[in-house]
């Protein structure tokens, strides 16, 4: 039997392969573990100076964690979710900290649990292929994995814009707002693998060295629309300044959040608001493993992706059904710190 995670020790890096592809490498369980073990087996390992993360093969880096999985527990008692989640986070953290250099190659589709391994890595590298998103609003869910560390540093708005939209990056959109650290055409990832495991503390070189110039990042013509229309830190004020505008993107953005979890989209502002101001990452963790236990179990998760994963109708009736629907009280109760026995924390 293959195994879902793929382990090796290359030249002098540690090299990590998600090998789930008929998931498009989702996260399960069992695999944030093997990364865990592999990962701190080699922190100490003095024949491992860097650590590469890729997928062994198909379309996409990782397309998140185990949605079907989460929603099933979800509808029960959420415990096997809530210890996914709690697994999850402890890779992420790990990851944040880790002592040796992580390169990322964010090849394909790179979203939810995939942006979790890919951004804490101080080399991401992106390329023709890479479809980054976030996309947890539209499945009732949250930005979780970090989202509300990284999303609210990054330019402007631009954080609160992907949060509650979805929408999707290319990878000179990656570049350009720093998701990414480098853009290479997808033929050089082979060879700046290679390089790397031969010289692991020329890591920037050998990816500076085989880079290319990214195309036009469409997502900065729309900086200051997101910039002016998603300004405030309050849903409704968001939604109306897009109503305010009667040009396309305007529009299309609020058909968009149109069709977006209220609960979700009220969350996540209120994650990103918070995530701000947090003092360190594992702070952030603890507070979005707080989210997730409260989330994970609510109606618009499980609705969520009935209608989309599932069925596939792709109309889902939330519950609260609008923005107003969702009061400041609900949002607290999803925010409520946990009791000391089930908090979440690092390693």
């Amino acid at each position: 039997m293959t195994s879902d995670i793929l382990t090796k020790i290359d030249g002098r890096i540690g090299h990590i392969s998600l090998n789930r592809p008929a998931a498009i490498h989702a996260l399960d369980l069992s695999m944030c573990r093997e990364m865990i073990a592999a990962l701190q087996g080699w922190a100490s390992d003095d024949a491992v100076d860097a650590i590469i993360i890729d997928h062994a093969e198909g379309r996409g880096f990782c397309a998140g964690g185990d949605i079907r999985m989460l929603a099933e527990s979800g509808a029960k008692d959420g415990t096997e979710a809530r210890q996914f989640f709690f697994t999850e986070y402890q890779l992420n953290h790990l990851l944040f900290e880790y002592p040796k250099p992580v390169a990322a190659f964010m090849d394909g589709i790179t979203m939810g649990g995939g942006v979790g391994i890919s951004q804490p890595a101080a080399f991401r590298i992106a390329t023709e292929n890479t479809r980054f998103a976030m996309p947890e609003t539209g499945i009732g869910l949250f930005p979780d994995v970090g989202g509300g560390w990284y999303l609210p540093r990054l330019e402007g708005r631009v954080g609160q814009y992907l949060a509650l939209t979805g929408a999707r990056l290319d990878g000179a959109e990656c570049l350009a707002l720093g998701l990414a650290t480098h853009y290479l055409p997808s033929s050089n990832l082979d060879e700046a693998k290679e390089r790397i495991a031969k010289g692991p503390g020329r890591i920037s070189g050998i990816l500076g060295d085989l880079s290319s110039s990214a195309p036009l990042a469409n997502i900065t013509d729309h900086i200051d629309k997101i910039n002016r229309h998603f300004a405030s830190d309050d849903y409704e004020d968001i939604l109306a300044s897009l109503e305010s505008d009667d040009g396309e993107w305007a529009a299309a953005t609020r058909d968009t959040l149109g069709t977006k979890s209220p609960q979700t989209c009220k969350v996540a502002l209120r994650q990103l608001k918070e995530g701000a101001a947090m003092a360190s990452f594992a702070e952030q963790m603890k507070q979005e493993y707080a989210i997730g236990y409260h989330v994970v179990v609510k109606h618009d998760f499980i609705e969520g992706v009935r209608a989309l994963i599932i069925d596939k109708d792709n109309a889902p009736q939330w519950n609260p059904a609008t923005p107003a629907d969702m009061t400041d009280a609900m949002l607290d109760e999803i925010f409520a710190p946990l009791p000391k026995s089930e908090e979440w924390h690092p390693l």
